[in-house]
């Protein structure tokens, strides 16, 4: 649980709480595993106070695989002991039971384990509506995806290949090679090479970094191009959607006023996307895992009472893949 705002290490409690009754239209879900993603320390941070604000204490976590123990009366898509997983639609994956809407809850791919499963909801559905719902790839278009050995970015690599897209990437000396077995066309090593110089004209930017990279991507974009963030400024069109009050997307257009400018200068679309949980989605992903198109990646695994430690490895920025929390261990 969530505490206060503020580091991991101070921040993280331990707690007994009830177990949760599955609503209606949900399934309770026994936990196996599950998984950090950087949206849990921003919130653990207070970066989203804005639009998320908590009450203390706070559970924690959106990404879970486990066993299905309970239906609601409404609920008859699953089966009691069924393997299953989920990105669910409020915090608290992070725990030994968690409810979750049915139709946010997929059948867990048959081919991997739980602790596998447990990194894919988030990140891969964020790959997927980012590629896919948003920026609308297409085969043959050329998609840059930086930051190609982080829990978002490998799975947006393999995603983009079987859609059959043209796809670079960055990483660090260290994982060139390692990032090449993902299947991109081309792998920058950002510590020696500069991307903006060497990729030119590309259809799609698919903006994992934030700060100045967001910036950067109109260096390599063609006019008409198509840029989409999760890490950037809010744009007004998203804002929007999610339903916030003017004074806030007052301030948040002022925020993004540089980029929305740049991007109307060179005909650009630019797009933030706040994933959204979609059950068939997650459906249509576990096909891909199931058929080797996509393979999940586990950079490490903690024990549930070291999720203090999970946490802060993720705050520190060098994972390769998802770092997972198993109930099993």
């Amino acid at each position: 649980m969530i505490t206060k705002y503020g580091a991991p290490s101070e921040s993280l409690s331990q707690q007994d709480v009830d177990i949760p009754i599955p609503k209606d239209d949900e399934v309770l879900i026994k936990t196996k595993a599950a998984s950090f993603n950087p949206i849990d320390y921003k919130i653990l941070r207070g970066d989203l106070k804005m639009v998320m604000k908590l009450k203390f204490p706070s559970p924690i976590g959106f990404d879970v695989s486990g066993e299905v123990v309970e239906m609601g009366k409404d609920t008859d898509a699953f089966e009691k002991g069924e393997a299953v997983y989920s990105r669910i639609s409020k915090m608290g994956a992070v725990a030994e039971y968690v409810t979750a809407k049915a139709e946010n809850v997929a059948k867990k791919p048959s081919n991997i384990n739980h602790r596998q499963a447990a990194g894919i909801p988030l990140a891969g559905l964020t790959a997927y509506q980012v590629l896919f719902d948003v920026a609308q790839l297409q085969h043959g278009e050329y998609v840059f995806i930086p930051a190609g050995s982080g829990g978002v970015g490998s799975l947006a690599i393999q995603l983009a290949r079987r859609a059959g897209a043209y796809v670079a990437t960055t990483t660090s000396s260290v994982n060139v090679d390692w990032v090449k077995t993902l299947g991109p066309n081309q792998v920058i090593d950002y510590t020696r090479d500069e991307y903006t110089i060497l990729l030119k004209d590309y259809d799609v930017v698919f903006d994992t970094l934030g700060r100045e990279h967001t910036m950067e991507a109109f260096k390599i974009l063609k006019d008409g191009g198509r840029l989409v963030t999760i890490a950037g400024e809010i744009d007004n069109h998203t804002a929007k959607e999610l339903g916030l009050n003017q004074i806030i997307r007052w301030f948040l257009s002022f925020k993004a006023r540089k980029i929305t400018r740049k991007a109307r200068s060179k005909n650009i679309m630019y797009r933030y996307k706040l994933m959204a949980p979609n059950g068939d989605q997650l459906t249509e992903i576990t096909r891909l895992v199931e058929e080797g198109h996509v393979s999940p990646v586990v950079d490490s695994v903690f024990p549930f009472d070291k999720a203090h430690e999970a946490l802060q490895r993720l705050t520190e920025g060098r994972a390769k893949g998802k770092i997972i929390v198993s109930m099993e261990e």
